[in-house]
């Protein structure tokens, strides 16, 4: 089984936390990350797969998603940059 962890940088609330991504799968009963490693004590957040549950869409929330991925594909992406900068501007 493929499992997500997110690696936790600077959190506090109210701010925007910074995350690492990777990838990894369980051996023996531990977590193996793919790639470098994590350093001693890194606290992370495991996401994964629990059974074989699966969601439905409705047709126009299937539609917008396909929709986001072809722009995703693209190359259609907001920046780093730009996303702070939208966050800013919020009221």
């Amino acid at each position: 089984m493929i499992i997500g962890i997110l690696v936790l940088y600077g959190l506090e609330l109210g701010k925007i936390v910074f995350m690492r991504i990777t990838t990894g799968k369980v051996e023996a009963g531990k977590i193996v990350v793919e790639g470098p490693p994590l350093a001693e004590g890194t606290k992370v957040t495991i996401l994964f797969a629990e059974g074989d549950e699966t969601f439905r869409l409705a047709g126009a929330e299937e539609q917008a998603l396909l929709k986001a991925i072809a722009e995703a594909n693209r190359g259609e992406v907001i920046t780093q940059e730009g996303l702070f900068r939208d966050l800013g501007q919020r009221d």
